[in-house]
């Protein structure tokens, strides 16, 4: 065999995979011409849809030329079926520089909502890894920024609030994930006069309902949920499992739709942000903000149902 018959094994995997997403699409064919659920920014009525992208090892690829196309393939699917807010942050990796790359490679008019963090222990460093974040999103500034992980809030939010009223970024929030600090990120809720709140929230792990999303309906605080999937680990979970038969009443085809249903149909959360670096997994996830949101019956039906499998 000639050395240009040969195909590697990445590219034999890339014909495979596109030959079965074109079978996992069909029932997404036609999302970009169906509407898109969106949500309130209470602090401003903006509304933005309530499906995201987040970027957390997803697209942490380096310069792989390859892995970066496609990380900018599922951008534009994820902008083309409707979406609007990416999430990440300086903790992940080269995922800011592979969103900058991936923006240069689609058109300047994609309705972008940059959500991204500050993640430094030093206050006088906030400041600088903010504007080299920027850079590297290719961004004139954030629509939001947040302090990760609550690390070093007490200084890092003072200065957020500040480049807010400069106009230098458009909200301001907090977050946290896998049900750390709550107290604390309640206190801060109640007390400083942030936009959003970044939460791990999905059809098991519900402990922000009994105190955190009551709070941010009364404050009027946007609240996004990170960790839908438990990083894959809940759909993995699910894989070999039925769907209930009455899943189609919620338009689910999919673990992944039933799932993100669940978490959006909460009139708290405003955008929920899984991850992914596949197009078939994008626009499975983008096809649950077009269905039909279920009541809070249907919503306990549906946790009742995973918490029994």
């Amino acid at each position: 065999m000639t050395h240009d018959a040969t195909i590697s094994r990445r590219q034999a995997v890339a014909v495979l995979g596109a030959a079965a997403a074109g079978t996992i699409l069909r029932p997404f064919a036609a999302l970009a011409q169906t509407r898109t659920i969106t949500r309130a920014i209470p602090s401003t009525g903006e509304l933005i849809p309530v499906v995201g992208l987040g970027t957390w090892i997803t697209f942490n690829v380096g310069d792989d030329p390859e892995l970066r196309e496609e990380c900018a393939g599922v951008m534009k699917a994820f902008f083309d079926a409707g979406g609007r807010m990416i999430d990440s942050s300086p903790m992940y990796g080269s995922s800011q520089a592979v969103i900058g790359y991936g923006l240069g490679r689609l058109s300047s008019q994609v309705r972008l909502f940059s959500a991204d963090k500050v993640w430094t222990s030093s206050a006088s460093a906030g400041p600088g890894q903010i504007e080299d974040s920027r850079k590297n999103w290719r961004v004139p500034r954030f629509d939001l920024l947040q302090v990760h992980n609550l690390l070093a809030w007490e200084e890092h939010l003072p200065m957020l609030l500040a480049v807010k009223k400069a106009g230098r970024v458009r909200y301001v929030g907090i977050t946290t994930s896998e049900g750390r600090r709550h107290d604390e990120i309640e206190r801060i809720m109640a007390t400083q006069p942030i936009d959003f709140v970044q939460i791990t929230y999905n059809i098991l792990d519900r402990e922000v309902e009994s105190r955190i999303l009551p709070l941010a309906r009364e404050r009027g605080i946007a609240v996004i949920a990170n960790r839908p999937f438990r990083e894959g680990a809940l759909t993995q979970s699910l894989v070999r499992e039925p769907l209930p038969s009455w899943a189609g009443e919620i338009g689910a085809r999919t673990w992944a739709q039933f799932i993100l249903t669940f978490i959006v149909s909460h009139p708290a959360i405003t955008c929920a942000i899984p991850a992914t670096s596949q197009v078939p997994h994008v626009m499975e996830n983008m096809a649950a903000a077009t269905g039909r949101l279920p009541d809070q019956a249907m919503r306990r039906r549906m946790a009742s149902y995973v918490e029994a499998l």
